[in-house]
């Protein structure tokens, strides 16, 4: 006789401790149930890893399933696992219908990561009851104290359940009593408990590995030999001794009045369940945890190797009820001997929770790794080459971050990843792309569509307007659409730039402000709102030409209201303006100039998943560019050096916002560095951190090169590459990610921005003095020149003309830049017309900067660098050295019911943003040119360059 096939005679069922997707479809359980007598397989986060994660016979699984769309990774496994258990449970069902329900069942775990959630447990197992849709399923929940609840909950609602990880007895028996509860309330409710099977899981080897440990450091430490002999009697004992105790709680539970109840209805008895039964310690049988456990009523499930084993040389007897007094006695001595099994079983609980939460993170980072290979070029590529010290600390974070389950705690919005203050306020971004209405943005396009506009203007500032630039600057304008312009400048050369640049009776307008009280885009509506007015006349009503972009209740909604506009679209309030890109305050514009929203937001969506809460650190884009810019910045590799190929130049000038406004601040964070255009290995210092983000196929051997000795010399590079410009919404979701994983890193809250309210206060005080007496607050410039006046404060200028500093504008800036040294940032911020030329003009000079001085450098323009790089130059690190520039505007320009133009309005913004550099103590001076913008930024240049050589 088979001695597994035996195990029947002893009232025992065999259930296989193990599922594949190849073992069932090649008959291979159906051999089992017919030559073993198997009645039941288990499954576990562990077994599936083993499977999915060392074989390709999931890989066509997996690509079927994502050819009916991309999906999480957890709704992938989930897919594949319950074809699996669905499987299972069909060549178990024969099984099932022989004994009436009394056997054949398939078990599926609820993820070990509610382990302690009880809400989230009944929710998920309810899920996989209705998902697997087969009788003979098992949904697997954890004797965990979250778990109990849940279990007599879903027992009363006629779900059967695996009770797992049980090793103690007084659990078991809350165990026992939530599954008799369940039962009565299912009756009561006038439901047949016929249908309804449980079993509970005591776990066995575990138990006696713990227990054996700590045996044998008691031997060690015992000097009577008999007390040596005494202890080294009950190792491997234990836990056999454990279960079968607890098989008479099992007997006297099923027993009696109240079961007979039950019984009567047609209620199935709990059976336990011998788990954990393979032999951890070489010294003792292989099939020590199935002979010694024989019984009626029970189950033993047992790994394949177990199986084999008893099948080979394994002795069938009723051992469970054998020698009871024995292991009454056996567990008395235990705790005479002063090993708490109380305590060891309490910690076993915790260990296996751990151990299976671990299992699943594997088996996760399987399907992730599965889901990108199979998905190929639909998810851009990213390498990190980080060098040895950084790749180690990396390698180090990633594990801490896993074993910490900080990337699931991140989307449960859990603001102690940072630092425990308002951080969960402001998450809205995780699943603003998830959130986005598609089929409005689709409808809202075609009216726009049929309005024939010939140009369509954001009006916003900061991350209002840097994410919409970035579309206009790489999507081509759409057949019958607008073309799409950003103006975020108060200066006044730059408004009637745009003016010209469009026609302005054809064209329509977003506001975009989420607060409606920023002061940039609420003096660009009132004008525009005027010039549309005079091109249209009376008959056309102005407001129709509008759109708002804001959060609700904002003043400009009301605003928006009283002038009638087309549409007025809320942004999420807990998304913060430089996350807002997947969100209306992106989108919007992206559905104005016709760009598909529909397959932006798919793109999005796929790099959302890739850096989900099911996939672990290691596979988790976002997660690991977020360490890897974090960890160099703890190194001094602050300055994130952003190389964006032609097709999406502008990505950078968004990045850098998002990097600068959400990490520096408290004096830490990281400085990015755009448009800096790559130089010899030699031009840098070791505070750099490269990332190179192109498109597919843009070739550029003179930049590979030159990127490929930069990595030679030992600086850190990250390679992005997209497959296409359409894939923009990755990239968004990407350094969005990466930006707030950064902050973590770097022990600060991402999500806010103190030092910008800081520049915004200074200005509402100098244009409030400008409204009262019609003239900004004089000032004194410390030394004036032919070409220039200079300003800053008495620190700096006492510490200037120690420098050097006297009465010529290259002397000024010669002591100026001698400040710069190892480790810091050279900025020009120049409250100036932003156009082809002065971008030029300060693009030569911050090169000449860097290849003299040997230091990164930032070439911004006011006053949009406020809503964005400003944020660090003031609350970031005292790195910086600022050369703020400016000059007499040729021609002012009204704001239509304001005393102060938008000249004036520039200018407070300028004296506010540098007051506070001065305030906070940096390295900063003000050059204000004269003689016209032109000839003023050629002596200039002229000046610096005298000054560096």
């Amino acid at each position: 006789m088979n001695p597994v096939k035996e195990l029947e005679k002893h009232g025992q069922a065999v259930w296989l401790d193990f599922l594949a997707r190849g073992f069932i479809a090649k008959g291979d359980l159906k051999r089992l149930i017919d030559t073993d007598g198997v009645k039941g397989v288990t499954s576990n986060p562990s077994i599936f890893e083993k499977a999915i994660g060392s074989s390709d016979e999931y890989d066509a699984p997996i690509g079927k399933a994502l050819k009916r769309g991309d999906r999480s990774v957890a709704d992938l496994f989930e897919a594949v696992a319950v074809e699996d258990i669905q499987n299972a449970a069909d060549v178990l069902r024969p099984v099932y219908d022989r004994l009436k329900g009394g056997d054949g069942y398939v078990s599926l775990e609820v993820s070990p990561y509610l382990a302690m959630d009880t809400t989230g447990t009944v929710a998920e197992a309810r899920r996989l009851w209705k998902d697997v849709n087969r009788k003979n399923l098992m949904v697997k929940v954890p004797a965990t104290p979250e778990g109990l609840p849940a279990i007599e909950t879903l027992i009363g609602e006629g779900i059967s359940i695996n009770i797992t990880l049980l090793f103690s007895r007084d659990v078991y028996l809350q165990v026992a009593e939530a599954y008799l509860a369940g039962l009565e309330k299912y009756v009561a409710g006038g439901g047949d408990p016929s249908h309804v099977a449980s079993v509970a899981s005591f776990f066995v080897s575990r138990i006696d590995s713990v227990v054996d440990k700590q045996l044998d450091e008691k031997i060690a430490r015992a000097n009577d030999p008999s007390e040596k002999e005494r202890l080294a009697a009950l190792k491997g004992k234990v836990a056999i001794a454990n279960a079968k105790v607890a098989y008479q709680d099992y007997k006297r539970l099923f027993s009696g009045s109240r079961w007979d109840k039950l019984a009567a209805r047609g209620a199935k008895p709990q059976r336990m369940l011998w788990a954990s039964t393979g032999t951890k310690n070489k010294d003792y049988s292989d099939v020590l945890y199935v002979e010694e456990l024989i019984g009626p009523d029970t189950i033993n499930t047992v790994p394949p190797a177990t199986l084999d084993a008893f099948r080979d040389h394994g002795k069938p007897r009723d051992s469970l009820e054998e020698n009871i007094d024995d292991a009454r006695r056996v567990l008395e001595e235990l705790e005479r001997s002063g090993v708490s099994l109380d305590a060891i079983t309490e910690e076993l609980v915790k260990d296996g929770v751990k151990l299976f939460a671990d299992a699943a993170d594997k088996l996760y980072g399987a399907v992730a790794h599965k889901r990108a290979t199979v998905l190929g070029p639909a998810l851009d590529r990213q390498q990190l080459s980080l060098g040895d010290g950084l790749g180690k600390a990396v390698a180090k974070s990633t594990e801490e971050w896993r074993a910490s389950a900080k990337i699931r705690r991140l989307w449960q919005r859990d603001k102690s990843v940072w630092t425990g203050a308002d951080e969960d306020k402001w998450l809205g971004w995780l699943d603003s792309a998830a959130k986005a209405d598609v089929a409005d943005y689709e409808d809202y396009a075609s009216r726009v569509k049929g309005q024939k506009f010939s140009d369509a203007v954001v009006l916003g500032m900061g991350g209002s307007s840097l994410g919409p630039e970035v579309l206009a600057e790489t999507f081509a304008r759409k057949s019958g659409f607008p073309k799409l312009h950003v103006l975020d400048s108060t200066d006044p050369a730059q408004v009637r730039a745009m003016e010209a640049k469009i026609d302005i009776a054809n064209t329509v307008f977003i506001v975009s402000s989420k607060s409606g009280g920023t002061t940039e885009p609420n003096a660009m509506k009132d004008y525009f709102h005027d010039r549309v007015a005079q091109a249209v006349g009376p008959k056309v009503k102005t407001g129709h030409r509008f759109i708002a972009v804001t959060d609700p209740g904002s003043s400009l909604e009301k605003s928006a209201k009283t002038l009638n506009y087309a549409r007025i679209f809320h942004g999420e309030p807990s998304i913060g303006g430089r996350y807002s890109v997947l969100s209306p305050f992106g989108l919007v514009p992206a559905a104005t100039a016709g760009i598909d929203v529909k397959t932006f937001v798919k793109h999005a969506l796929a790099m959302a998943r890739s850096c989900g809460p099911d996939v672990p650190p290691s596979e988790n884009p976002g997660v690991q560019l977020g360490l890897a810019m974090g960890l160099a910045g703890l190194e001094g590799r602050d300055k994130v050096t952003i190389l964006s190929s032609k097709k999406i130049t502008d990505f950078g000038a968004w990045a850098e916002q998002l990097i600068a406004e959400s990490t520096g601040k408290e004096g830490k964070g990281l400085i990015p560095i755009d448009g800096e255009p790559l130089g010899e290995a030699a031009a840098y210092g070791n505070d750099r951190f490269f990332i190179d983000i192109r498109t597919e196929g843009e070739a550029d051997a003179a930049h590979d090169s030159k990127l490929a000795a930069i990595e030679a010399a030992g600086h850190p590079v990250v390679r992005i590459v997209m497959k296409s410009i359409d894939h923009l919404g990755q990239e968004f979701f990407r350094f969005e990610m990466a930006t707030a994983v950064a902050g973590s890193i770097l022990g600060i809250n991402p999500f806010d921005q103190p030092d910008v309210e800081a520049a915004k206060i200074k200005t509402r005080e100098l244009t409030a003095s400008f409204e009262k007496t019609g003239a900004l607050p004089a000032e004194q410039p410390v030394v004036s020149t032919d070409e220039a006046d200079l300003y800053t404060d008495e620190a700096n200028a006492t510490a200037l003309r120690a420098a050097g500093a006297n009465g010529d504008l290259t002397s000024w800036l010669k002591a100026h830049l001698s400040r710069s040294g190892h480790g810091d940032y050279v900025a020009l911020l120049g409250y100036i017309a932003r156009d082809k030329a002065t971008i030029d003009a300060l693009q030569a000079m911050r090169l000449e900067v860097r290849e003299k001085r040997h230091v990164a450098t930032c070439a911004e323009f006011g006053p949009r660098f406020l809503h964005s790089t400003g944020q660090a130059y003031k609350g970031g690190p005292d790195s910086g050295v600022f050369l703020q520039i400016t000059a007499d505007d040729a021609k002012d320009l009204a704001v239509p019911g304001q005393k102060a133009s938008f000249g004036v309005i520039k200018a407070a913004q300028a004296r506010g943003d540098f007051d506070v550099l001065t305030e906070r103590g940096r390295r900063a001076l003000r050059v204000h040119l004269k003689g016209g913008l032109k000839k003023g930024l050629a002596a200039l240049n002229a000046a610096l360059n005298d000054a560096l050589n």
